[in-house]
């Protein structure tokens, strides 16, 4: 589905991803994790042709890509109803009632104001916007950010059964290992470089997430003594 070779991005003179090389096969699901700061969502946005880079990203033809952003901030009184945005994206009626459906939501969910909604009915409703079209590949970027933690799980079940139902390969984002062991076929370690790659259970061990995360943990540590 996806062949990563040898990639590096930089701004200016500053390089945020070298050397990153992974491969994703059809049906699998890859979980990228790693520090603030390691690079993920900038993986995910030159994967979507957004950044300029060097070397490869090969995908396979006629792969269909939808994606869901970490953050969607929205006011209260935004007059857009959950059919407007959907309809911002396609206009068969059938087709958003269809990916509304298949999140969770009744029809009569549609008439909602978007900007009302929670955290984790606005998740819902880009998961919806992703489906439209019929992606065989999902791109979401830390799918439960702002979400309580009680809603975590819910969205994790909710992308497990649609990955069942409709054969999708997810790449995902994810700060919370628990989730990554459960739901991860592989597992890309970012912190500018790869740190691991391959099944949680292999690449993940004590010594990996130590190095992984302690960039992270000493700036936390200096948050806490000030």
């Amino acid at each position: 589905m996806l062949k990563v070779s040898h990639l590096s991005v930089g701004f200016e003179r500053h390089i945020v991803l070298e050397d990153i090389s992974f491969e994703v096969q059809p049906g699998e699901t890859l979980a990228v994790i790693g520090p603030n700061g390691a690079g993920k969502t900038v993986l995910f946005r030159t994967l979507l042709g957004l950044h300029p880079y060097q070397g490869k990203i090969e995908w396979q033809p006629g792969v269909k890509i939808g994606y869901v952003p970490q953050r969607f901030s929205l006011t209260p009184d935004l007059p857009l109803t959950v059919r407007e945005f959907l309809q911002l994206k396609s206009r068969n009626p059938r087709e958003i009632e269809e990916e509304l459906t298949g999140v969770g939501f009744e029809k009569g969910f549609l008439k909602h104001p978007l900007g009302v909604l929670s955290t984790g009915q606005q998740q819902r409703v880009l998961i919806a916007w992703a489906l439209l079209g019929k992606p065989n590949l999902l791109l979401f970027d830390e799918p439960t950010s702002g979400v309580d933690p009680a809603g975590d799980e819910t969205i994790y079940h909710l992308l497990h059964k649609l990955q069942t139902q409709r054969g999708l390969t997810i790449i995902l984002i994810s700060h919370e290992l628990q989730i990554v062991f459960q739901h991860a076929t592989k597992v890309l370690c970012l912190n500018k470089t790869t740190m691991c790659y391959g099944p949680p259970r292999q690449a993940l061990d004590t010594t990996t997430l130590a190095k992984l995360f302690r960039v992270e943990t000493k700036h936390h540590q200096g948050e806490h003594r000030d």
